[in-house]
């Protein structure tokens, strides 16, 4: 994983850090943590199952389920979001996709 940080800072290296909490095993986390890595963006990834502060600020967003991926961006939530909603919250342009590459878009 990523190199974690403490819950304490919530910006690093300057910018302000995407918080991706996650569970082992689920895919939706692997994939979208696959394309927040590969952007660039500053990640803090913490893994609820090890974490129970971190299961239950999920569950004060997620209507009481522990539903994954969660991500903070600041005070600002996101339940299961998808890579293009992430990059969107933080201002971020996301990578073109495929097929967009592939028609020259």
């Amino acid at each position: 994983m990523a190199d974690s940080q403490d819950s304490t800072s919530p910006q690093l290296s300057g910018r302000q850090a995407v918080e991706v909490y996650w569970r082992p095993g689920c895919p939706f986390c692997a994939r979208l943590m696959r394309a927040l890595r590969k952007s660039g963006l500053t990640l803090r990834e913490v893994n609820i199952w090890e974490d129970a502060e971190a299961a239950a600020r999920v569950r004060s967003v997620a209507d009481g389920n522990e539903t994954v991926p969660t991500v903070f961006i600041g005070d600002r939530a996101l339940v299961n979001p998808s890579s293009r909603q992430v990059f969107a919250a933080v201002g971020q342009q996301p990578p073109p996709r495929l097929w967009d590459r592939l028609r020259g878009r």
